[in-house]
């Protein structure tokens, strides 16, 4: 298909000059905070526990809650949440749905869910419940899903558009995936299907890659993704490869397979190439580094044309939300920027693992204005993690409350956390 052209807790010295980032000095971590570190002033509450495996998560403009599960619960994957006595703690109203997945949103008048292969949305009442949760609209259908990056993640825009990660089921597009010395497929045929974020009708039922555009290509998967509405665009957090040393030794040691490659932060118009699988990108160098399946040394830049991240990140940490803050209720240094959940590492052996946090970009006018900052931390329990299975509670999802509140999930224990900046 073609497209018109018109998206840490390290405390050494030496990680924090090899991966600078701005953060509060006045950090705290209470048990007021549900044993979350916060900049100052901010509160965290854990407004429900013991949910599954919470992904995405939607807040309505009454305050109430939407979860989708990675897995489903008793038979259904996504939750009703209230909080009915006005005490800050959520009890499940009703359950439904009978798919697992990742993405939700709310946007004129519907709740928009997704499962590993198809997009559904229900018609929601003036208080925005769901009117039939057991016949939703099927609107996208017939999408590929793997063993890896087969989540979903959806947004929408002004227009009346749907926009769908497909994420590809494969490391580099090699030959032999994750392979020794494995090269590159030629031409990297799993591009016509995945790899990208595809635009569909978000009103049209039953669509699949034939109604769709491939509005963007060559990002390896895409979990967090938002509609920037200062500018009016859409924005994407990229997962990175893996396998550089174990997949060529010769040319990459183990140290440099932990830091490398970046997790990217895109901005995406029509027609855009961020040249997965053929480059990475190398935030020590600040370039474009072709990929060692396609004839690169760590070294060699690429000469294509392929889009320029506005951030790159330490890698491996799994970005898995974005969130750009349009509220009142932070503080005006908050305003318009990104919120990003990074689900943390998995693969940073030798290094301790990294990510487990919620950072920021401070951004204005569709455009990062400073450093990054770890915004809430601590959700990991454990000052270092070496291995996955160690970390207590891992970021996943974000929405905004009517009120200007940020919500978290936590996919380990099904924790949902609710941040505020409480005015003395």
């Amino acid at each position: 298909m073609k497209t018109k052209t018109s998206i840490i807790i390290l405390s050494s010295a030496v990680y924090l000059f090899l991966f600078p980032f701005a953060s509060a000095q006045e950090n705290k971590s209470t048990p007021e905070n549900a044993g979350l570190v916060l900049p100052a002033g901010f509160k965290a509450s854990k407004i429900i526990e013991n949910t599954g495996r919470p992904r995405h998560i939607a807040v309505t403009s009454k305050g109430e809650v939407y979860v989708k599960l990675q897995r489903l619960l008793n038979g259904k994957g996504i939750l009703w949440l209230t909080d009915e006595d006005k005490n800050g703690t959520f009890t499940i109203k009703k359950s439904f749905g009978d798919y697992a997945g990742t993405g939700i949103t709310i946007k004129d008048g519907y709740l928009y869910t997704s499962s590993d292969r198809e997009v559904f949305r229900y018609k929601l009442d003036a208080q925005e419940h769901v009117i039939d949760p057991e016949h939703p609209e099927k609107i996208i259908t017939g999408l590929i899903a793997g063993k890896q990056h087969q989540t979903k993640s959806i947004v929408l825009d002004n227009d009346h558009h749907i926009y769908v990660n497909i994420g590809a089921y494969s490391n580099a597009c090699q030959e032999q995936d994750r392979g020794l010395n494995s090269p590159g497929r030629p031409g990297c045929p799993l591009l016509d299907s995945m790899g990208g974020i595809w635009r569909f009708k978000a009103d049209q039922l039953n669509q699949s890659y034939k109604e769709g555009l491939r509005y963007a290509t060559g990002l390896r998967n895409v979990m967090g993704l938002d509609w920037n509405q200062q500018d009016n665009s859409l924005y994407v957090m990229q997962h990175g490869r893996d396998n550089l040393n174990s997949s060529w030794p010769n040319l990459y040691t183990e140290k440099q397979s932990a830091d490398l490659p970046s997790e990217t932060f895109y901005k995406i118009k029509e027609g855009d190439n961020a040249g997965w699988p053929y480059i990475y990108y190398d935030h020590f160098q600040k370039k474009k580094i072709i990929a060692p399946e396609y004839g690169g040394d760590g070294k060699k830049e690429t000469k294509e044309n392929f889009i320029d991240p506005i951030m790159g990140f330490p890698a491996h940490m799994a970005p898995n939300g974005l969130l750009f803050y349009t509220g009142k209720m932070f503080p005006e240094h908050y305003k318009n920027g990104a919120f990003i959940a990074f689900h943390g590492s998995w693969n940073r052996s030798p290094e301790p693992q990294e990510g487990y946090y919620v950072a920021f970009v401070p951004f204005k006018n569709g455009k990062p204005t400073g450093k990054w900052e770890i915004f809430a931390n601590g959700f990991s329990g454990v000052e270092q993690v070496i291995s996955t299975r160690e970390a207590q509670h891992r970021p996943c999802g974000l929405a905004q409350g009517p009120d200007g509140a940020l919500y978290v999930t936590d996919d380990v224990k099904g924790t949902i956390y609710k941040i505020t900046y409480p005015k003395n």
